[in-house]
């Protein structure tokens, strides 16, 4: 009897494994899509902004978990405005994770040195002329 308990035992284990590790897995097939555009208009009654983008206009739900970097939140979203956004796919359309404006706020460029953008700053600067000093 007591082999029977620990087959018992034993199985109800690997099944809480393999339940748990579904759960986590979920979260991950939800995987981001990243879209750059233009934004065309925005609807302020049910949180969306549309998006010019190479691909054609896209529709996106903005929610009060949705994070915006360097744009003082939805209403900050605006007509010409150039962004970045991270967008999961859910059974409504994409909802953003993320919106940031495209190109830093030092002229709204391209960044054209692979570099990150999100260094923020004021614009116009000069040359780097050696390491930082504190």
């Amino acid at each position: 009897m007591p082999s029977k308990r620990v087959s018992l035992l034993l199985a109800t284990a690997a099944l809480a494994a393999t339940m748990t590790i579904g759960v986590l897995v979920s979260p991950a097939q939800a995987a981001l899509r990243h879209i750059d555009g233009t934004v065309l208009s925005k609807n302020s009654d049910n949180r969306t902004f549309r998006l010019t983008t190479q691909s054609g206009q896209v529709r996106i739900k903005v929610t009060s978990s949705t994070d915006f970097e360097r744009i003082a939140g939805f209403g900050g979203l605006h007509k010409g405005l150039r962004v970045e956004v991270e967008a999961k796919t859910t059974s409504n359309g994409l909802v953003a994770v993320q919106v940031e404006t495209r190109g830093g706020s030092g002229g709204g460029g391209a960044d054209d040195n692979g570099g990150d953008d999100h260094g923020g700053g004021s614009g116009g600067g000069g040359a780097d002329d050696g390491p930082n000093h504190t």
